[in-house]
């Protein structure tokens, strides 16, 4: 498979292989990935590379360990390329209508230059993927799942096409000149904060800037995946290595996906594809809070009528933590009742850094799904006992107005 990056600001297609690495969950040895723009700058920088989403990816870096790069993005700070995730800009006077019609969130509601985490969904209520809108004064930003990509861009297409030939005043645009970083770590403000035109100060979690970054036009949103303080950064492909290079230079740690998982895991923070997807509903994730009240009152997104049924009635299952000792469970390991009956899967999980101990997502049903329920894991055919319990496992960090 070819991928067409931009190199030095450049259009070229590249054809890569991944090296074969230890960490669970990723493939190895896959030939034909897409790369990003930072590709060669992994690689000069020992990133071993894996599959994701299509992608090349680095895992980690050099002989610096998965647990050892989540600890410093615990107490320091962390850069991770997150460049193969789908940037794209709605344009026109219906921008917010159309995207409300596909998507969970009170887009009206936003102020200029603020976003939300939000959800497409299908006419079942399943989620289609999870996004992050921003409402800027000309037009949406809108940052959503490489993985998702294709049927992203298919349904969002086809909607567009029916709500354009009803009259509607709306445009997409997909950004392939930006790679997208992010910088992640308590002390990502203060590394940022003489490296950004204008200060960091007063731009709050999931508030967004066009501004400079080391000189560089930049947009910076105050979000991220870690559940950490911390920033993206939509910078130009022909600038995206200087400015990592400068952030390096400055104290951030290059961190790659075996610890954005187990970051994202202790902060409770779904992986689509594993803890969420089409057959899954808002309410059974336990992401009820993305849909916003007046989008509850008028009821007017795909899928609403099963997915607001739910939160009045309550879903048969839900989305729950478990920590445990021992062997950790990964993604599809069986959840088992008292009786050793299975009652669920394991969507996700790793050993935490961070606590010592194991953690996990699983689905159950309703009736197991209080804090303070023990179960069982099946793991590598021995059972382990496992308790249900509130996320996010760690304490989160978003700077947000006091």
């Amino acid at each position: 498979m070819l991928r067409q990056v931009l190199s030095r600001g450049l259009l070229r297609d590249r054809c890569v292989g991944v090296s074969r690495t230890g960490v669970n969950g990723v493939r190895y040895g896959v030939v034909g990935l897409h790369t990003t723009v930072l590709h060669d700058y992994h690689v000069a920088n020992q990133g071993k590379m894996v599959e994701f989403a299509g992608y090349s990816m680095p895992v980690q870096y050099g002989k610096v360990g998965i647990a050892t790069s989540h600890k410093q993005v615990r107490t320091a700070c962390g850069l991770f390329d997150v460049s193969h995730m789908l940037q794209s800009k709605v344009h026109g006077k219906d921008r917010v209508r159309f995207m409300e019609s596909l998507i969970v969130g009170d887009v009206e509601g936003l102020q200029v230059n603020t976003g939300t985490l939000s959800l497409l969904t299908n006419e079942q209520g399943g989620i289609i993927d999870d996004l992050i809108c921003s409402k800027l004064e000309d037009y949406l930003y809108v940052v959503s799942n490489a993985g998702c990509r294709d049927k992203d861009l298919d349904h969002l297409r086809a909607r567009l096409a029916s709500f354009r030939a009803a009259g509607g005043d709306v445009e997409l645009e997909i950004i392939e000149d930006h790679g997208l970083i992010a910088v992640q770590g308590p002390t990502a403000a203060k590394i940022l904060e003489p490296l950004v035109l204008g200060g960091l100060g007063d731009l709050y979690f999931m508030n967004t800037r066009e501004t400079q970054v080391a000189g560089v036009p930049c947009r910076v949103t105050r979000c991220g995946y870690t559940g950490e303080d911390g920033v993206e950064i939509s910078v130009p492909n022909n600038k995206v290595v200087e400015v990592c290079e400068t952030l390096v230079g400055a104290g951030v740690h290059l961190a790659g996906l075996g610890a954005r998982d187990s970051l994202r895991l202790e902060a409770g923070l779904c992986l689509y594809g594993n803890d969420i997807d089409d057959t899954t509903t808002p309410i059974e994730a336990g992401l009820a809070w993305t849909i916003g009240k007046r989008r509850r009152q008028t009821a007017d997104f795909l899928g609403a009528k099963i997915i607001l049924q739910q939160l009045k009635e309550k879903p048969k299952r839900r989305r729950v933590g478990l920590t445990s000792t021992g062997p950790p469970a990964r993604s599809h390991c069986p959840v088992l009742d008292a009786a050793g009956n299975t009652v669920g899967q394991v969507t996700s999980g790793c050993p935490a850094p961070s606590l010592g101990i194991n953690v996990a997502m699983a689905y159950v049903p309703a009736a197991l799904a209080k804090n303070g329920t023990e179960l069982q894991l099946e793991v590598r055919k021995k059972n382990v006992t496992t308790t249900v319990t509130k996320m996010p496992f760690i304490n989160c960090n978003y700077y947000t107005k006091k």
